[in-house]
């Protein structure tokens, strides 16, 4: 059985309530480390944790009530992490109610869970200043605080692609260790607004030192190339792409959105040789944003500086074929502008 057969997202006419696997986050949207706190034992990503509070061990064990109470429902894969929850869960048979049904009222448990604690910490808080004859800042005259801690329905998202389930089950595994290396090297993580090169702003985030090396080249796969490789012809498809891999290993950096199949094949060789490179973005970066899989071991090995041109766009889904073309258009701009020994501002 292949794995579209066995994790196949909806049966027809059961839309949220037939077989699937859902990628599920619960996030204190304060982002206060509530959940657990950070041990990076000899300063080893690898060897990251998550210690868990009391709150953060009710979260969980909320997970397995759901489970108790909806014998349908699996958990693939779960993380708990200071300030999010991440949960891989696999509905195994259509269900009488439907997933986002089941998730709300996981949703309703945890927020009582969010309120205990809140009236326990003030109780606490409370007890404390009236010790030293004064009164807990932020605390209401009922003894607790004027806000709940989950505001924010969990988000939801259905793993219906081909290797999907595998990628998830591995992001989520990797969480500790991904914030253990943002945490050690916070500099090569952090989004950096205004970068000017020539005329034009970028917001990036990698290492900018990059900028400063001695040669540049895009790595723009043309149509052409590809319709005659599609009639027998790949000649030269083949030379081009090889190309750009040899002038990496010369040193030269790549610049390119790498969007086309093609251009990918590149990027991932210029991963596994590990030669730095530019990658041009269509979208910006939100808050708390980290690349994913090899390209956050690229960043975290400063080998990778990621710019975008546009802010974030929390809507935005695909990539239009303007995007594509402006990008392409930015890193040859790049490249002449570094090339030619241009001021950078950063």
């Amino acid at each position: 059985m292949t794995e579209r057969e066995r994790w196949h997202w909806q049966e027809a006419g059961t839309a949220w309530r037939g077989v699937g696997v859902y990628h599920v986050t619960l996030t204190v949207p304060t982002r206060e480390p509530l959940f657990g706190t950070l041990v990076i034992p000899e300063n080893e990503p690898s060897k990251a944790r998550i210690e868990r509070t009391t709150l953060g061990n009710a979260v969980v064990d909320e997970l397995y009530v759901m489970c108790r109470h909806y014998p349908a429902i699996r958990i693939l894969q779960f993380c708990l992490m200071p300030d999010h929850l991440h949960a891989v869960i696999y509905v195994t048979q259509v269900m009488d109610t439907s997933i986002r049904s089941v998730i709300r009222g996981y949703w309703q448990g945890v927020k009582k869970l969010g309120r205990a604690y809140t009236l326990s910490v003030s109780a606490e808080l409370n007890s404390e200043t009236k010790n030293e004859g004064g009164r807990s800042p932020g605390a209401t005259s009922e003894g607790s605080y004027p806000f709940p801690i989950f505001t924010e329905r969990p988000f939801i998202r259905p793993l219906s692609r081909r290797g999907q389930l595998n990628t998830m089950i591995r992001y989520v595994q990797m969480n500790p260790q991904r914030l253990a290396t943002k945490r050690l090297k916070p500099g090569y993580f952090h989004v950096q607004k205004d970068i000017m090169i020539g005329d034009r702003k970028y917001d990036g985030v990698g290492n900018v030192a990059i900028l400063m090396e001695e040669g540049f080249d895009t790595v723009h796969v043309r149509s052409i190339m590809v319709k005659a490789a599609e009639h027998g012809d790949d000649k030269d498809l083949r030379d081009y792409m090889n190309s750009r891999v040899l002038m990496a290993r010369k040193g030269v950096v790549m610049v390119s959105p790498f969007i086309s199949p093609q251009e990918k094949r590149v990027m991932n060789v210029l991963l596994q040789e590990q030669h730095p490179f530019i990658l041009l973005t269509d979208n910006g970066f939100r808050d708390y944003y980290k690349p994913a899989d090899a390209l956050f071991d690229a960043c975290a090995a400063g080998r990778l500086l990621i710019l975008s041109p546009w802010p974030y766009d929390n809507g935005k889904r695909h990539i239009s074929r303007s995007d594509c073309v402006a990008l392409n258009t930015m890193a040859e701009e790049i490249c002449k502008y570094l090339n030619g020994t241009g001021t950078i501002r950063i």
